[in-house]
């Protein structure tokens, strides 16, 4: 679900770990290099690279990253939980000093060999990424985020967060959402990046204030698609950017490279169907683990105004091993109509909106699933989109299906050819490079944040 580019080798782990709280982070579990959360919530927002209105797209460009002496300001000072913690990532100068430091950390026994390799990978991945933007001060940018990022995943190494099954994104002491915004926002062509139906994210937004329940039924990307969703709608639709929950599969709660983004998230965790049997010993656990996440999901929607994203595919879309061309996976009918049930169920209005995604260049998945944690992901520079359909009804499709199995079939499919037909406009605009011009009647593009 979030960001990842790591060794091909699993990770174990046996240090003490910490549990996430649904409501607030214990004193004992902060995760922070900042002292003071409020100005660190507060100054990250005034800074003026996040403010996506500039007239000149190159300039616009340049105020979409950070600088170097503003993300490391995020992470310079240190908080009483950070008390054991090395500085080893965070005092670093350069890019040599950031790569002997995860050596020194190597021979010091506190990283094992196959995370090391798999920060280098991720550090060696991104920077090329970030070169590829054109963007002034790209070494900057690239060792700000990264020292960072590895700084991050070091204190999970040396002290694993465990996750519960519903997850409250942690913005204080240390802002991990603003963190994986930072960390995913150079990565983005803002130039050639659209949102379709603006006016349709409206409408979510007034129904979230009236304390309506919106269920976003997706096709999954890859795993940075919660960052790539809040950067193309912070500057206009911010309470759905930062507060959508995301059904998550459990291989980015574990995996150490992907926890720190993942701990930026709202999240409900799940284990995938395409997983479920890896370790068939487990599966049973597995399933239990399911049954309370269905259960807090349940809790949430009863209390109202929740946006919940989720993937019925259970995994990442792929392209035709043929063609090369990569469509929307199929949705599961069973995981469709659980959301549906629940959205009805839950004593408070609810709505069920088609979103589509296209993000796929930069970080592709495998071409196939596979087992182990930690595959190896390139990573890119370039356009992206998400598009939102208006909600379809359950009712009105049942109505011209008198057997229940057909009218659940029928009403997954619906959202799918929607969620197709917004990916294929999206297509139009970014890879067949029509840009705003690829609208149609249904589905209208926009860059909102120029």
């Amino acid at each position: 679900m979030l960001i990842l580019s790591s060794s091909p080798h699993g990770y174990v782990f046996s240090t003490t770990a910490r549990v996430s709280s649904s409501s607030s982070v214990s004193s004992s579990s902060k995760l922070s290099l900042i002292s003071c959360s409020l100005p660190l919530r507060s100054s990250v927002r005034k800074f003026p690279c996040f403010v996506l209105c500039c007239s000149s797209k190159a300039r616009g460009m340049v105020e979409m990253v950070q600088d170097k002496e503003s993300a490391v300001a995020v992470a310079a000072s240190s908080s009483p939980a950070d008390l054991g913690h090395s500085r080893t990532f965070l005092d670093v100068q350069t890019e040599e000093d950031l790569l002997s430091g995860i050596k020194k950390e190597v021979e010091a026994g506190s990283i094992p060999s196959n995370v090391a390799q798999a920060m280098e990978e991720l550090y060696q991945n991104y920077r090329n990424a970030v070169f590829q933007s054109g963007i002034p001060n790209a070494d900057g940018i690239v060792l700000s985020n990264m020292t960072v990022a590895l700084d991050r995943i070091f204190k999970d190494v040396e002290d694993p967060f465990v996750f519960s099954p519903y997850h409250k994104a942690i913005r204080e002491p240390f802002d991990y959402y603003m963190f994986g915004q930072n960390y995913i926002r150079p990565l983005i062509d803002f130039r050639s990046s659209y949102v379709g139906n603006v006016s349709v994210f409206n409408e979510m937004e007034e129904e979230l204030r009236q304390g309506h329940n919106i269920v976003l039924i997706s096709n999954h990307q890859t795993e940075a698609d919660p960052a790539v969703i809040a950067l193309l709608l912070e500057a206009t639709h911010p309470h759905i950017a930062e507060n959508v929950t995301y059904v998550a599969g459990d291989r980015v709660i574990t995996d150490p490279l992907c926890k720190p983004f993942s701990m930026g998230r709202n999240l409900l965790c799940v284990y995938s169907k395409k997983h479920m049997y890896d370790v068939p010993e487990l599966a049973e656990m597995k399933k239990r683990s399911n049954t309370r996440s269905l259960k807090e999901m349940a809790l949430l929607l009863r209390g109202g105004s929740q946006i919940i994203w989720i993937a019925p595919s259970g995994g990442r879309d792929r392209p035709d091993p043929i063609t090369k061309e990569w469509y929307p996976a199929p949705f599961d009918a069973t995981s469709v109509d659980n959301m549906r049930r629940l959205t009805e169920h839950a004593g408070v209005p609810g709505h069920i909106y088609p979103l589509a995604i296209l993000c796929y260049d930069i970080m592709p998945p495998p071409p196939q699933v596979e087992k182990e944690i930690g595959e190896r992901r390139d990573i890119s520079f370039h356009g992206v989109g998400i598009s939102v359909a208006p909600p379809v009804s359950f009712q009105d499709i049942a109505a011209s299906h008198g057997d229940s199995e057909e009218a659940k079939t029928a009403y997954t499919q619906a959202l799918y050819d929607s969620v197709v037909d917004q990916c294929n406009v999206l297509k139009s605009a970014i890879h067949g490079k029509k840009g705003l011009e690829a609208s149609v009647p249904t589905i209208s593009l926009s860059q909102p944040w120029n």
